[in-house]
């Protein structure tokens, strides 16, 4: 009688051996969890708070230009001298998350026209309202969630420009970083 015993004894030892080695394939298997998350942050956004002008102007038979600062300081040259008016950088202000950086792209004409005759137009910008006459800022900060872009430029005034009034757009385009 001991002999079943034994068999019976020996069968389990096989089919232990067997499952250890072939199992249900869960003996080598691992798992590892990751948290996952996102985080919503304010919109950005853009508004017009004040228009480009470059004010009034004379032209002579001599071309030259006008600058407008981003701080509305206006600067002539060539034959083109001042005759009142006021000048304004346009003013963007920029409103989103408090501390993210966010890319400035300006676009808008390249030209103001009265219809028929035109004059060159090439934007000169910063974030503060500097006294800056070249360069376009790219870049800038929301320091407490708002920032504001300050637009002036160079306008190319031809020899005899014919008198009139001259208009374009100029366009500010932010878009987080």
């Amino acid at each position: 009688m001991n002999q079943p015993t034994f068999f019976s004894f020996r069968s389990l030892q096989i089919a232990l051996a067997v499952l250890a080695c072939c199992g249900t394939g869960n003996a080598l298997a691992a798992s590892a969890t990751a948290a996952s998350n996102g985080t919503v942050v304010t919109p950005i956004a853009v508004a017009k708070t004040s228009d480009l002008a470059f004010g009034k102007f004379a032209a002579s038979a001599t071309a030259g230009s006008v600058t407008l600062s981003p701080n509305g300081a206006r600067t002539f040259t060539g034959g083109v001298v001042a005759a009142g008016g006021t000048s304004t950088a346009a003013k963007f202000d920029v409103t989103g998350q408090a501390g993210l950086t966010y890319a400035i792209t300006l676009g808008g004409s390249t030209q103001l026209t009265d219809g028929t005759s035109t004059m060159a137009f090439a934007p000169i910008s910063d974030t503060s309202a500097s006294a800056i006459t070249t360069g376009n800022v790219s870049t800038g900060t929301l320091t407490g969630g708002a920032q504001s872009i300050y637009v002036g430029g160079v306008l190319t005034v031809g020899a005899n420009q014919v008198a009139n009034t001259y208009t374009g757009t100029v366009t500010a385009t932010v878009d987080y970083n």
